[in-house]
């Protein structure tokens, strides 16, 4: 048997599709007499366009990470999945609301070309001459996937056509078997155990109304929806990625004049902190919130393995959330193993210093903590278990430490009150030496969240995402199957509002390359140099001994009744609160520390190694590579 496993556009370009490595690890090692292969169709995409209308890495990031929920990607192959489409228009007056001109005509001349594309490469699938072609499909990979099982079904309709991803889980699978009849089976679960067991019943070796959570048609041609898994796989069942497929194209792609590959590993799945508390907003784990992880020893050899075969030394770690316990395991023996690698991993933001300083021992170049606001009060709204100024600090000790920190501000949630922005906006000036967030965006509600799952949390009344209404052109009950994301009336703070916290983060983004605010502790004295513009001050030395002890206090968020009691303990003398608040109000005026709920704590990152440290982590998040999301997108723990 001979199957093919399909990554199409916008998959990112310089990651191979880890899921389809997984499976054909199982396929190459767990079944017998099946030849699998893994077919980059993303890197075939751009190197067939490089012949015709060549993109930019801009221009697929544009797609594949920056109109994520406008799907703009999947309108390029709307007109290669429709004979005919009724709301092209619709959609293209939608676009030019929402993005420059330029785009939208790239756009237009990407889905002109679309409908060839697609043929080409289905023809060349067939002439491969697979019994199977199974397709991923996560963010905007749903419509040029769905295209392209439709053009090989009928070139070659003995061809058995399966889908399988994030776009499947749940409904959203059986959704698409229903409504597209030219896919045969929709594989919802872990593939570990479905896709197996999907093969061996294909070849009369078991029935597949065994298999959990399989989409299939019965012989008179209904469609059958098995129960999915009540329980997630053990660790033990996780199985590493085979991606030579991907190294063997990818000297051969254009993509290689424009970034270097990145290795993708897992260690676990699922969200520790979900499983407790789950973010209000958050849908990324789908209906497995359950946290396995592997063990770490395991771990490192994988990623060893991976390294050593593959030659790369950046590594993308796809966990929602790192496991606790290889901050104490897996990172040692990563920083003794000397292969200056570097990672990027996915962490909760309450981190501590000596925490951050296990990841920059072992090479992790970029973390992404789901910072998403820096009020405590909207924080809580989420769910999320941390506060503005633990947010704040994760910020400013990965800036000491060389660490590059990914996140997103969002707003709107219910409940949350103009004071909870603009008391943060107002201090963005003192931040501005820190990392800013790379975008603002008001929250989208995604499916498998609380806000989706509980309409009694603030929005009642969804519905499918309009693009998804426009490109798929359904029936709104089944879009609203069909769809991860939904529109609902607009929550929280209103547009003036967002406008400002707008502007306002993009001067902290204009600010940020020029702006400085250090510290050097020499023991009696703490010297502080700033060069931040808001501030009419480059030197400020703390030689009083209070101060002094105020200042190393506030290294964690303390209030003033803490700072008062401690500093009074510390100094053998009385230092009253008011004595405190003196000392803070200075300070707050030379943006030498941050408040939120109460609570204080200083912004100045650590001197040592500065300069050196922004240039050994400038570039190495890769823009291509942020769709998993990506990645994630504005999404994030």
């Amino acid at each position: 048997m001979r199957i093919l496993l399909v990554s199409m556009p916008w998959a990112a370009i310089d990651m191979p599709p880890i899921a389809l490595g997984i499976l054909t690890r199982l396929g190459r090692t767990r079944l017998t007499d099946v030849d699998v292969q893994t077919i980059c169709g993303n890197l075939d995409y751009i190197d067939w366009l490089a012949e015709r209308s060549p993109l930019l890495l801009d221009d697929y990031k544009f797609f594949a990470v920056d109109s994520h929920f406008e799907s703009c990607g999947d309108w390029v192959f709307a007109p290669a999945l429709h004979d005919t489409e009724r709301h092209a228009d619709e959609f293209e007056q939608l676009a030019r609301e929402r993005f420059p001109d330029e785009r939208v005509d790239l756009m237009l001349r990407l889905r002109a070309l679309s409908d060839e594309f697609v043929q080409d490469f289905a023809e060349r699938i067939v002439a491969m001459e697979p019994d199977v072609v199974g397709f991923t499909s996560t963010f905007q990979q749903n419509a040029a996937s769905l295209a392209a099982a439709a053009r090989v079904k009928r070139l070659a309709p003995h061809i058995v056509t399966v889908f399988g991803g994030a776009n499947c889980d749940g409904v959203q699978g059986a959704a698409i078997h229903r409504n597209f009849p030219y896919i045969d089976h929709v594989v919802r679960g872990e593939g570990e155990l479905n896709f197996p067991a999907l093969v061996e019943a294909l070849r009369g070796n078991g029935k597949l109304d065994d298999i959990p959570g399989l989409c299939w048609r019965r012989p008179d041609g209904i469609a059958a929806v098995n129960p999915m898994a009540e329980k997630p796989l053990p660790p033990g069942a996780l199985v590493p990625p085979d991606f030579d497929d991907f190294f063997e194209r990818w000297p051969t792609s254009v993509a290689r004049s424009w970034v270097e590959p990145v290795l993708v590993v897992e260690g676990s799945r699922g969200c520790w902190w979900g499983a407790k508390h789950h973010c209000t907003f958050y849908g990324l784990n789908g209906s497995l919130m359950e946290f396995r992880s592997k063990s770490p020893g395991r771990f490192f050899d994988e990623i060893i393995e991976l390294v050593e075969r593959h030659r790369a030394l950046d590594v993308y770690v796809v966990d929602n959330i790192l496991d606790m316990a290889y901050i104490t395991s897996l990172l040692p023996r990563l920083a003794e193993a000397d292969y200056d690698l570097r990672l990027h991993c996915e962490v909760k933001s309450n981190l501590k210093r000596h925490q951050l300083q296990a990841f920059a021992d072992a090479g992790v170049a970029v973390i992404q903590p789901g910072i998403e606001n820096l009020s405590s009060h909207v924080l809580k709204l989420m769910d999320k278990g941390v506060t503005g100024c633990q947010n704040v600090r994760i910020i400013r000790d990965a800036e000491s430490l060389g660490i590059k920190v990914l996140w997103n501000y969002l707003y709107g949630f219910p409940g949350e009150t103009a004071a909870d922005y603009t008391a943060v906006i107002d201090q963005f000036p003192a931040l501005h030496h820190l990392r800013p967030p790379e975008a603002i965006a008001r929250i989208v509600i995604e499916r498998f969240s609380p806000y989706f799952n509980q309409p009694e949390l603030g929005f009642p009344d969804l519905r499918p995402a309009r693009p998804h209404r426009l490109i798929y052109d359904l029936p709104e009950s089944e879009s609203y199957e069909l769809s991860h994301s939904f529109d609902a009336e607009p929550a929280g703070i209103g547009t003036g509002l967002a406008d400002r916290l707008g502007a306002a983060t993009a001067a902290w983004q204009e600010a940020a390359a020029d702006s400085r605010l250090t510290f050097h502790d020499l023991g009696e004295s703490i010297v502080l140099i700033n060069t931040r513009p808001h501030f009419p001050w480059s030197t400020l030395v703390l030689d009083d001994p209070a101060e002094r002890a105020m200042f190393r206090l506030l290294d964690y968020p303390r209030s003033i009744p803490v700072l008062s009691r401690k500093l009074s303990a510390e100094l053998a003398r009385d230092f009253p609160e008011a004595a405190v608040s003196a000392v803070l109000a200075g300070w707050r005026e030379r943006g030498v520390v941050f408040t939120d709920n109460d609570h204080f704590i200083h912004v100045a990152a650590m001197a040592e190694n500065r300069e050196l440290q922004r240039t050994r982590t400038a570039g190495h998040h890769r823009a291509a590579a942020a769709a998993p999301e990506a990645s994630r997108l504005v999404s994030q723990r």
